[in-house]
């Protein structure tokens, strides 16, 4: 069965999409199929996977608007070899766009319902925003992944986008739940970073991911070349926590199964 999930927090510069891409990436590694969706404008996990935003016959927003299907859309990665539909700039308008157009909260879910049985990930780049961009990705969601670093605001934050998960479960999705808490940016030397840690734990529980991503400055530079870390440098501490990811995800799921 298809596991779409969101990767999703309303505060920005947290490694999501850094997760996105990596994540995807990971899980093709171990050789499931992996759909990549970019709900976000900046185009920033369509860049990092080696796709150029600039050179798009059609993106994620012309789908979303009935302009295009989702065959005409998506790309394979060059490197990982995951499938994305990317996006650009044009997704701004869809802000717009959507307000006018009929279910247009659920018009992500209704484009992956056709397509969900040829993947068994579908992982979905969320704005740092909420908006119907954002709207449209939680509704389409079984669960969301939210990328933290253990800092006071993020805690802020958090609280926030449990808000919004709960408020979207109880009027369009009632299978929508936390997946899981990534600790990212993770430093265990600082103070701050273990109490936050113990904080979400008392929260959150088994919820919290086991895996950390640490700072690492491979997994910084990987985009820059359009590659996921996996295949900018597979010895990275970031490919090997993001790999790790992937595993104890796929642990859960089979745990769940069983």
């Amino acid at each position: 069965m298809t596991r779409i999930l969101a990767i999703a927090n309303q505060k920005g510069g947290v490694g999501k999409t850094t997760t996105s891409v990596n994540l995807a990436a990971s899980l093709q590694a171990t050789k499931r199929r992996v759909l990549l969706v970019d709900m976000d404008p900046q185009g920033n996990a369509t860049m990092g996977s080696g796709i150029d935003k600039a050179e798009l016959e059609y993106s994620v927003y012309d789908v979303l608007i009935g302009e295009a299907n989702f065959d005409q859309a998506v790309v394979t990665t060059p490197e990982a070899g995951f499938d994305m539909l990317p996006a650009n700039g044009d997704l701004v308008a869809a802000e717009i766009e959507l307000l006018d157009l009929e279910r247009r909260e659920s018009r992500l879910k209704e484009l992956l319902a056709g397509v969900s049985e040829r993947y068994d990930f579908i992982v979905i780049d969320c704005p740092p925003s909420l908006n119907m961009l954002t709207l449209n990705a939680l509704v389409a969601a079984q669960g969301v992944i939210i990328p933290m670093q253990c800092e006071y605001y993020a805690l802020e934050g958090l609280s926030a986008l449990v808000d919004t998960i709960s408020a979207v479960s109880e009027t369009h999705n009632p299978e929508l739940k936390i997946e899981g808490i990534l600790r990212t940016m993770f430093d265990p030397r600082n103070k701050l970073t273990t109490e936050v840690s113990s904080q979400l734990y008392s929260h959150f529980g088994d919820r919290v991911y086991r895996t950390v991503v640490p700072r690492n400055v491979r997994l910084a530079e990987a985009p820059s070349y359009g590659l996921p870390v996996l295949q900018y440098d597979k010895q990275s501490r970031g490919a090997i926590a993001y790999l790790a990811l992937a595993g104890e995800m796929l642990r859960r799921q089979e745990q769940v199964a069983v």
